[in-house]
């Protein structure tokens, strides 16, 4: 086993040991993570723009990765 499968192995175990409420806050930290990234890109590429702006785009790129899913999966 390669030392990367250790590591999933020993987080796996963890996450078994966690209560369903520290695996939610868990997976909350991780999504509100991904959007402050994903509002730091949209920042870079539009260095002048205002927080509306930035909700407006940060809306859109979610909304598109759930029609990209959608469509992938051939739900309408």
């Amino acid at each position: 086993m390669s030392s990367l499968q250790d590591i999933d192995q020993l987080q796996l175990e963890a996450y078994r040991q966690m209560t369903g409420e520290e695996r939610l806050r868990i997976g909350l930290g991780l999504y509100e993570a991904s959007l402050a990234i994903a509002r730091e890109g949209i920042r870079n590429r539009f260095p002048d723009a205002d927080d509306a702006f930035v909700e407006e785009k940060l809306r859109a790129r979610i909304r598109a990765g759930y029609e990209i899913e959608s469509a992938r999966k051939g739900v309408s």
